[in-house]
């Protein structure tokens, strides 16, 4: 399968982060985006996301041990923890930002499920959306979701497309990837790999971010 980008840079964050930080840093990132960026992070406790447009009291009171986000990005109600993260952040001047949603999630999603394939778990890509049945985001398939063996999503994700460029949430549930799963995934999107972390401007810009938005009952309630 021919790679996405001829570069990519790789972040793959060393330690667990809160949940408001988690979405400050990829907005951050976002902001600043230059050429094709991966990030893969971890949560510091059981939390819960919920997308941009979702009623956070109906989430408080189903998950209230979970720790609380909302997304920037759409979709519904995804549980994190024990997942796989991912955000694929790209700048507007790339020829990928063109692509329609239905297209751009199905071409990153094709090289997932080859990722995971080539590491021996058995994927597929769902070819048409399931019937809506709730508003946890891992009970509706939608079209181009990974799905098990057993015909169960495993991955799926929420998009956003801004003045600075896109950015692309996923989350990889209920299976057990290898350490190198993330370099693999970055060599499957793009022809060269770089890593590099986040660096102390982008960190403390990112826990402003936190205080003034992702944090604020004014974004928690604003739905």
């Amino acid at each position: 399968m021919h790679p996405l980008f001829d570069l990519i840079d790789l972040i793959q964050d060393p330690e667990p982060l809160p949940a408001a930080l988690n979405m400050a840093v990829d907005e951050i990132l976002l902001q600043g985006i230059n050429r094709p960026l991966l990030r893969i992070y971890q949560w510091r406790s059981p939390a819960v996301s919920l997308g941009y447009f979702e009623p956070y009291q109906a989430v408080q009171a189903e998950y209230p041990d979970r720790e609380p986000v909302r997304r920037w990005t759409g979709g519904g109600i995804v549980l994190h923890g024990e997942d796989l993260t991912y955000s694929l952040i790209l700048p507007k001047k790339d020829p990928f930002f063109q692509l329609k949603t239905a297209e751009s999630y199905r071409a990153i999603h094709e090289r997932i499920a080859e990722t995971m394939n080539r590491q021996g778990v058995s994927v597929v890509m769902a070819d048409a959306a399931s019937q809506k049945i709730s508003q946890a985001c891992f009970e509706n398939p939608a079209q181009h979701d990974i799905l098990s063996a057993e015909n169960k999503k495993i991955a799926g994700a929420a998009q956003r497309r801004t003045k600075f460029g896109l950015l692309h949430q996923g989350s990889i549930q209920n299976m057990t990837l290898p350490v190198s799963f993330g370099g693999s995934l970055a060599a499957e999107l793009a022809e060269k790999v770089s890593a590099r972390e986040i660096d102390p401007t982008e960190w403390e810009r990112a826990k402003e971010l936190v205080q003034t938005k992702y944090a604020t009952d004014a974004w928690m309630l604003k739905f």
